[in-house]
Formats: structure tokens, C-alpha cells, sequence
């Protein structure tokens, strides 16, 4: 499957809120959703989730509009939307029969669920007895309760301990392995980093940046490289006469970059090591993490739809 946003535009009174954005998603693969607070994020979600319309564009599946009853959506939402007062299980059945699931059906695939996340002896509790992590995993069951082609996670590891952050990492896994459109939306730059392919940032209503994360890290510069080494020495002072600039880590003082005139001298680079007779123990081309890449891309003046 194939998901197109294709020149979304939507305003909520003068207030332009989207402007003009077109980002892809495909079967098997996560795609990472940024931006900061603000950047119409939400918005883009709801109008894939068809929570309302957009005022132009369209969103496609397969390059046919995507409706509602075409195909099974699953949502994460950042803020909690369930009932605290309310037993889990008689919540999860309700949602499934609510997203087109016989009883029988729903109730099969929430024990399912709530066994997948260690959570079966909780299914005759009230959701407000729960520690905030384990209403997450609750509410990670009600978006996932009707086996969705399309998964949307919008912070899907706020409130959890690194135990259930490791057991939702191996269920979103789960979900690429069998081919679902996972939408992944976070401000936890790691977890967008290991589960996705691509990349969408947005800032000021506007896609600033949209690619393959892989390719977006090789199209900046080569000529940095990152070493780090044994010996108690400051390469700095070894490198003083040479074209090479070099900056010592502030955290960790046998860690340098180096940045050369081209990328052509990392030979001519590692030969210098060599005469010292350096114990090098790290060597390699510095590439931007997301972070980096976030920060430049959203920083005060890009994009115009405020």
C-alpha cells in the first residue's frame, strides 16, 4: 500500500494551519512525522485519520481517495482519549465493535493485545488504577484493536520505563514485518532515528524537509571526521601545523573532530596518526544526527504560514 498526502491545505478561520504540504508513506516502512509544537503536526494527523476534511488536496491510498470504510486506521493519540472510570476490557470490546469487529471478534483480539503487552491481569480493572505507563500500553491496545493497515503513533513512548519502552519497540517492529503504513510522530529524536526510513519535518505549516533519513545524513558534508583515541595526548596540539582544524570534545577530552580541507585527505589524515603512533580507537566520517538536522531545519524563519 502506498498512502499520499498530495497538497494539504487547511485553515481554521484566518488562520493558515497547513499550507500546502505532500508527503508519502508505504507498506512496511515507518515514516516519521516532525515538528515543533505548533508546526501543524496534529493537524496532518487528523486529516489522514479523517477526523475532518482539508480545505484542498487530498489524501490517497493506492492513488484512490482514502475513505473510511476502505481501510482499518489505527491511532495513538499524545493525549489519552479513553474512559478512566471504565473497565479496560469492556472499553477495548466497545472500540473493535465501534471500528467494525463482531463481539466475539473483539473480544478475542483484545486479550490478544493484552497478553502481547503483559497486560491480561488487568482487563476486569478500571483504566484510572493504572500507572500512566500501562494506560499507554492500554492505549497503544484500543489503536491497534482492529488489526489497522494504517498506524498512526503520536508519542507512543511518552510515560514508559525502558522495560515496556523495549516491549512497544518490538510491537512497532511487529507492525512493520507485516506490512502495515506505520506514521511515527515524536520529539524523542532516537526512537524516530532507529524505526524510520523517511522523513517528514514540518515547520510553520509548511514540509521543510521530507526524504530518505539515510540519504539526507550523506548529502551533508564529508570532510568532518571523528576520532577517538587511547593515548592521553591532545591531538589538537599534534594537528596545530597542519590544514586540519580540530576541536576536542568538551564531555569526553580523547574525542576530536577534525575537519579537513576536502574529503579527499583522510589518508593523508590517518598517515598523521600513524607517525605518532596514536592508538586510535574510533575513526569515521561525522554525519548530523536528527537532532542536528531538526534544530536547522526548524530554527526562527523557515516557513511562512505562521
Amino acid at each position: 500500500m502506498r498512502l499520499e498526502a498530495k497538497q494539504i491545505t487547511k485553515t481554521f478561520g484566518e488562520k493558515l494551519v497547513l499550507d500546502n504540504i505532500s508527503f508519502e508513506a508505504e507498506s512496511g516502512k515507518a515514516l516519521g512525522l516532525l515538528g515543533r509544537n505548533g508546526a501543524g503536526k496534529t493537524t496532518a494527523i487528523r486529516i489522514l485519520m479523517q477526523v475532518f476534511p482539508c480545505d484542498s488536496g487530498c489524501v490517497l491510498l493506492d492513488g484512490k481517495p482514502l475513505g473510511v470504510n476502505s481501510v482499518r486506521l489505527g491511532y495513538l493519540p499524545e493525549e489519552r482519549g479513553l474512559y478512566p472510570k471504565r473497565v479496560i476490557l469492556e472499553q477495548l470490546i466497545y472500540l473493535g465493535e465501534l471500528k467494525g469487529l463482531r463481539r466475539e471478534e473483539a473480544r478475542a483480539s483484545a486479550f490478544s493485545l493484552l497478553g502481547r503487552l503483559s497486560m491480561t491481569e488487568y482487563a476486569d480493572k478500571k483504566l484510572e488504577t493504572l500507572s500512566k505507563g500501562n494506560q499507554q500500553k492500554i492505549q497503544l491496545a484500543a489503536a491497534l484493536i482492529s488489526d489497522p493497515d494504517i498506524v498512526v503513533l503520536d508519542e507512543p513512548f511518552s510515560g514508559l520505563d525502558p522495560v515496556n519502552a523495549m516491549l512497544l519497540k518490538d510491537v512497532v517492529n511487529e507492525l512493520i514485518d507485516n506490512g502495515k503504513i506505520v506514521i511515527f510522530s515524536s520529539h524523542q529524536m532516537n526512537y524516530i532515528e532507529e524505526f524510520c526510513e523517511s522523513i517528514v519535518i514540518l515547520n510553520n505549516g509548511r514540509v521543510v524537509l521530507k526524504g530518505n533519513l539515510s540519504e539526507i545524513k550523506r548529502s551533508y558534508g564529508r570532510n568532518r571526521i571523528v576520532i577517538t583515541l587511547r593515548d592521553d595526548v591532545n591531538l589538537c596540539d599534534i594537528l596545530a601545523d597542519t590544514p586540519f582544524i580540530c576541536e576536542r570534545d568538551a564531555k569526553n577530552g580523547n574525542a576530536y573532530t577534525v575537519t579537513m580541507p576536502n574529503d579527499t585527505l583522510k589518508a593523508e589524515l590517518l598517515s598523521l596518526l600513524s607517525e605518532y603512533n596514536l592508538d586510535v580507537e574510533a575513526f569515521y566520517v561525522y554525519e548530523p544526527s536528527l537532532n542536528d538536522i531538526f534544530v536547522e531545519y526548524t530554527a526562527e524563519g523557515k516557513g511562512v504560514a505562521e
